[in-house]
């Protein structure tokens, strides 16, 4: 087995777990990339902003300003009604297909 299967899994459901963090609340890039990280998702905030940007483009997150106690004005990111959709939708599709892969794999 080659190294990059978990980052080929990672690849495929980072996108739907940054709208399951934004469903919970609106946050900023810095936010975002600490939970990520801790989760073993993404490497570094680097790879996190590229992908911000598709969920953007996409229109499934939208951004705004908030002013920062502690520096510069933050860039906040929150879920917009098409992300909510896709994160339902997928949300529909993980637990079937979980399912079925450790069905198929066994337990251990």
């Amino acid at each position: 087995m080659t190294a990059d299967v978990g980052a080929q899994m990672r690849k495929g459901v980072v996108e739907y777990c940054v709208l399951g963090l934004l469903a919970h609340e609106p946050m900023y890039g810095w936010q975002l990339a600490d939970a990520l990280t801790r989760a073993g998702l993404i490497a570094s905030i680097g790879t996190l902003y590229p992908l911000l940007a598709r969920l953007r483009d996409n229109g499934w997150v939208s951004t705004f300003d908030l002013p920062s106690d502690s520096g510069p004005v933050r860039k906040y990111y929150r879920l917009t009604d098409a992300g909510t959709a896709q994160l339902a939708q997928f949300r529909a599709q993980w637990a079937p297909f979980a399912r079925a892969v450790t069905g198929l794999i066994g337990k251990g």
